[in-house]
């Protein structure tokens, strides 16, 4: 059997092809930056991030949930229910964390020092669906791991939500244009690329909108679901308000070292600029 690490690493790069080929062949909005450049900092860091996490989690999160399964410890692992039934309820509980937790990294200055990272991306595509500082994976995968042992998740609940979780994010921050007609269709049970590209508006209004990664739903009950952008698609400006050098911006070193510039007033996603 294949670790969780193979099988992530397989479904990443699987999406990874299908969704530059489908950027070539349906592009939504023309790129303003250059190209090579933003890809080789957003995969470059991208690396980085992977090879921090499994150096402090060897076993993945996977690993994790099987540790709890023997052990006895989370709450499904105190009930009685058809297996199938706890994976499913898991995979949508992790996903409700996932969206808690972004929700978190808007709200609390210091998580929006971590998280502007992600937003400081000029352009949007595929490789901005893996553009992460450091940090804020080292604690978002805290925030599973906790989640995980709390729920007692089985570790193939764990395995298909990271699963989905990666191949969603390079799916809905590609520069694909879906018809209208699918998009609206798709994004009933998937977050789609024109939904989720309302979340990176320089527009503080439609930045704090359309938090979810992979299922909708929760920006649906819980009020932060926006549908259009308020100037389109192909005329919103992407990125933050502050940070328009494309010299600067699409810089591994300047991505890694962001949160800790000085006069870098991090506020909450919408507050005061940097």
């Amino acid at each position: 059997m294949f670790d969780e690490i193979q099988l992530r690493l397989g479904a990443f790069l699987g999406v990874f092809a299908l969704m530059a080929l489908a950027e070539f062949a349906w592009p939504r909005r023309r790129l303003t930056t250059d190209k090579p450049r933003r890809w080789l900092s957003n995969l470059g860091l991208a690396a980085i991030n992977s090879l921090v996490l499994r150096v402090l989690a060897p076993a993945g999160i996977a690993g994790v949930a099987l540790l709890a399964e023997s052990q006895g410890w989370g709450l499904l692992n105190r009930l009685d229910m058809p297996f199938w039934l706890s994976v499913l309820i898991c995979v949508v509980l992790l996903d409700l964390v996932v969206y808690l937790q972004h929700v978190l990294f808007h709200a609390l200055p210091f998580l929006w020092r971590l998280h502007r990272v992600h937003h400081a991306d000029l352009d949007m595509d595929v490789t901005t669906g893996a553009r992460f500082h450091t940090l804020e994976m080292v604690i978002s995968h805290a925030i599973k791991l906790a989640a995980v042992l709390l729920l007692g998740a089985p570790a193939l609940a764990v395995l298909i939500f990271e699963m989905m979780l990666n191949a969603t994010s390079l799916f809905n921050h590609a520069n694909v244009k879906l018809p209208g007609w699918l998009d609206a269709f798709v994004r009933l049970v998937i977050v789609t690329p024109d939904m989720h590209r309302v979340h990176h508006s320089t527009n503080p209004e439609e930045t704090n909108r359309n938090f979810g990664f992979s299922l909708p739903w929760w920006d649906f009950l819980l009020g932060t679901y926006l549908a259009q952008p308020a100037k389109g698609h192909a005329e919103m400006a992407i990125g933050l308000p502050e940070v328009r050098d494309e010299r600067v911006a699409e810089g591994l070193a300047w991505m890694l070292a962001l949160p800790f510039q000085k006069g870098n007033k991090a506020d909450v996603s919408g507050g005061s600029k940097a």
